[in-house]
């Protein structure tokens, strides 16, 4: 099926919340009347395993794989746990991101990185109980371009220091 793509990461243990929450039914409808006819879902461990269809999308997963950039590269929309390593991953690979945080994580440092990135413009966040309503107000062009630092800059300021210390 030709046509956008949609994809979700749970990053590298589970987050069924997540998962539950775009394979529901009105969630599915959503995308399919945004344009989307794939999703492609990261799994992780976890337990809910998605249907292979539903009317208008065609839904596949995997649980984990060495590399997910093209599943990055591939997507239209990302919707990832809001862990750093997949948020930025990404925003890197100049995709619109839906970071979903998962509020039952103990010392969550998720919704504080979510919260950081939407307020800089780069993504849009939300919890799993107002995906859809997150989804169905999406507006991706009010997204600003993320642009990675340039880790030279830093060495090269530290060479700077390094060489005026006695």
């Amino acid at each position: 099926m030709v046509g956008k793509t949609v994809f979700v990461t749970v990053g590298t243990t589970h987050f069924d919340a997540l998962i539950a929450a775009v394979v529901e039914e009105a969630t599915l409808k959503i995308l399919v009347e945004r344009g989307y006819t794939n999703v492609v879902l990261q799994i992780g461990d976890g337990k809910v395993i998605p249907k292979e269809h539903f009317e208008g999308i065609e839904l596949s997963y995997f649980r984990l794989k060495p590399s997910i950039a093209a599943s990055f590269a591939a997507a239209d929309l990302v919707i990832s746990h809001a862990g750093a390593g997949s948020c930025l991953e990404g925003l890197e690979a100049g995709k619109p991101l839906v970071a979903v945080v998962n509020d039952t994580l103990m010392a969550n440092h998720q919704t504080e990185l979510a919260e950081e990135l939407s307020n800089h413009g780069f993504c849009i966040f939300c919890y799993p109980s107002t995906l859809q309503s997150t989804l169905a107000n999406l507006d991706i062009k009010q997204l600003k371009k993320y642009v990675p630092g340039n880790p030279k800059l830093l060495a090269q300021h530290l060479d700077s220091v390094i060489k005026l210390m006695p």
